[in-house]
């Protein structure tokens, strides 16, 4: 599942204090872990209908329209994950000096800014899938309703070191008004 050496976070230089300090315009995407957690939500889905197709077709008589069925719902998963795939890469996000960039969108794209001083609390979310691959979803929570900066599938670790490091940034960038 990768180990500290291939974390984006060790990569970056440590400041003065010691701690990891903003990285200007650098884009970063999540774990590659992300794109096989999402074809395997898929196959959980696809593959059932498939054998549900497969057996309704041999249980009615007509195997040729339960092949087809299958066929369908073959083609539809990997359209799906093609657009899934393409999904995935298109998120990311960058720290800088006095805000964070977060993109994402394959057809209508879209990119946040989020100034620290405008955060109010930063949650570390993981459903039972993302724990299962060592995933974590960061949120950004902020004053605005329509905001959902969200950073899905870094790893744990990364995730968390991120929370605090937002955290920490949102706390002194408040501090200044």
């Amino acid at each position: 599942m990768g180990g500290p050496s291939d974390s984006w976070l060790s990569a970056r230089p440590a400041g003065p204090d010691g701690t990891l300090g903003p990285v200007l315009d650098e884009w970063r995407s999540p774990s590659p872990l992300l794109r096989r957690l999402r074809r395997t939500e898929l196959a959980l889905v696809a593959v059932p209908l498939i054998a549900a197709a497969v057996v309704a077709g041999l249980a009615t008589g007509a195997p040729a329209a339960g092949a087809a069925a299958a066929g369908g719902v073959l083609v539809v998963a990997v359209l799906v994950e093609r657009l899934l795939s393409r999904r995935v890469g298109r998120w990311g996000f960058a720290e800088r000096a006095e805000d964070l960039l977060v993109r994402r969108g394959v057809m209508f794209r879209r990119e946040s800014v989020i100034p620290y001083g405008r955060m109010q609390y930063v949650d570390v979310t993981a459903g039972p899938f993302e724990r299962a691959f060592g995933l974590a979803t960061v949120r950004m929570h902020t004053a605005a309703a329509a905001s959902d900066a969200r950073i899905p599938g870094l790893r744990r670790e990364d995730a968390a070191v991120l929370r605090d490091r937002l955290s920490a940034l949102g706390e002194s960038h408040l501090a200044g008004l």
